[in-house]
């Protein structure tokens, strides 16, 4: 019976491990390219940290990653995985701390983001 159990068990978790895997291939990267103002970097990485407490708290959220360029501190990457295009194009961006943001950013970013949509294509590991 314990055998039977552990199986059943195991199985099921497999289950799971592989849909979650097989999901996020349907998700969205979103690339977003900030620049700061001239000796802002400081305040603009201060500003992002506190939106990004904010912005993993909703609805389709995957997971995020700030970079900053070595060569270039004014060079600011976000790596963003969503599972809902839709929403971060339409719901987010209306989001009362985006625009906050928006309004705040000015007094570090030198204009508005770059931003792209990417699909994954393949996956190596």
């Amino acid at each position: 019976m314990k055998k039977l159990l552990l199986i059943l068990t195991l199985f099921i978790s497999l289950l799971f491990t592989g849909c979650e895997k097989q999901d996020s291939a349907n998700n969205i990267i979103v690339i977003v390219q900030y620049k700061t103002l001239q000796h802002k970097n400081v305040d603009a990485i201060t500003g992002l940290k506190k939106l990004l407490e904010q912005v993993k708290k909703e609805d389709h959220f995957i997971n995020l990653r700030l970079h900053v360029d070595q060569k270039d501190n004014s060079n600011v990457l976000l790596y963003e995985e969503w599972d809902d295009e839709l929403y971060y194009k339409n719901q987010h961006l209306k989001t009362e701390h985006m625009q906050r943001f928006i309004v705040e950013s000015q007094a570090f970013l030198d204009g508005p983001p770059e931003i792209t949509f990417w699909k994954v294509n393949a996956v190596y590991k």
